[in-house]
């Protein structure tokens, strides 16, 4: 399995741009919540911005806009995720797999690292390379797998650091609950039309 890791937008499209299968990571909680609202049956539509237009793009599309914060690969769907490749025939030489660690936006526009997304996607990797049997990644992608595999319990870096911290501060810790729930969820997010939807099997 071919495959490399990325963090923020600006190598998530470096990356997507030869990639047969871009993957995203937003452990907290774009791609969690993505999962979730799926396991329910509902489509979700990404929009960039959070201001008026966001609603004026709902109300386009007969949606209802989310508020504040969101939770496609996760960490609750990383094993689900790691099958599809492998049936569509991607994280090969000539269909490469790129995965992106989100990470969050400084008041500036700048790239803040978010510490939950880096393993995330090692998460996301290490299921990838357990799936598909021996995988060539970048160094950058072994790296981010290692630190996954090493991290003893992933679960309480997330609550306790960054954005976990952030969430408990605003009265959301339920969110970092869901989010950390491990191998939970059978949905795969694929962007389907303008919306992430259920992939087809």
């Amino acid at each position: 399995m071919d495959a490399s890791v990325g963090r923020g937008p600006t190598e998530a499209r470096v990356l997507g741009s030869s990639a047969a299968c871009p993957v995203v990571v937003d452990v907290l909680s774009f791609t969690a919540a993505v999962g979730v609202a799926e396991e329910a049956g509902t489509a979700v539509y990404p929009y960039r911005w959070r201001d008026g237009t966001a609603r004026a793009y709902a109300e386009q599309r007969n949606a209802a806009a989310a508020v504040g914060r969101s939770v496609a690969a996760s960490l609750r769907n990383r094993k689900a995720l790691a099958r599809r490749p492998a049936r569509q025939g991607h994280g090969t030489a000539s269909r490469p797999l790129a995965v992106a660690a989100a990470g969050e936006r400084r008041p500036d526009g700048s790239l803040r690292p978010a510490p939950e997304d880096l393993p995330g996607a090692g998460a996301v990797l290490s299921a990838l390379c357990a799936e598909g049997g021996a995988a060539v990644l970048t160094p950058e992608a072994r790296a981010a797998a290692t630190l996954w595999e090493a991290t003893e319990d992933p679960a309480a870096v997330v609550h306790h650091r960054g954005s976990g911290r952030e969430l408990y501060e605003y009265g959301y810790p339920q969110d970092v609950a869901v989010a950390t729930e491990v191998d939970t969820s059978h949905t795969v997010p694929v962007l389907t039309d303008g919306a992430f939807q259920e992939a087809a099997a």
